[in-house]
C-alpha cells in the first residue's frame, strides 16, 4: 500500500516537473519575442 502512494506521488510531481518546464520554456520565448518586436520598433 505504501508502495503504491510513492509511486502515485512520484508520478505526479514527475508529471508536474514535466509541465512547469514547458511553461517556463514558454515564457521565455513569449519575452524573446516582445524584446525582438521591441528592437523591430526602435529600428
Amino acid at each position: 500500500m505504501v508502495r503504491k502512494i510513492l509511486k502515485s506521488s512520484a508520478l505526479a510531481a514527475l508529471a508536474l516537473a514535466a509541465a512547469a518546464c514547458n511553461t517556463v520554456q514558454g515564457v521565455g520565448e513569449d519575452i524573446e519575442s516582445v524584446g525582438e518586436a521591441g528592437e523591430r520598433a526602435i529600428d
